[in-house]
């Protein structure tokens, strides 16, 4: 058999096996296009050094937005029940 190896019966036209995956890139970039526009935040905000780094200045988030969650509590240490023999 020559060139039996790598074909495949019917695999179908060349172009198409191409151009299915450009579609869907061509789709999700126009749903991240609309979904951006769609976001109405009319001020991206702009970073303006202080000391010891950058500050973010206006944006569309608040410190409300943000979720920060508690520390966690240091555990409190237990005394031995029994006495520990030194060792030697």
């Amino acid at each position: 058999m020559r060139g039996g190896v790598g074909r495949r019966p019917n695999s179908g036209p060349k172009g198409a096996r191409a151009a299915v995956p450009l579609l869907a890139a061509v789709v999700l970039g126009t749903l991240a296009i609309v979904t951006v526009e769609q976001a109405g935040c009319t001020d991206p905000g702009h970073y303006v050094a202080v000391q010891g780094g950058y500050e973010l200045v206006g944006g569309c988030l608040s410190p409300d937005d943000l979720v920060v969650p508690a520390a966690p509590s240091a555990p409190t240490p237990v005394a031995p029940s029994v006495p520990v023999p030194p060792r030697s």
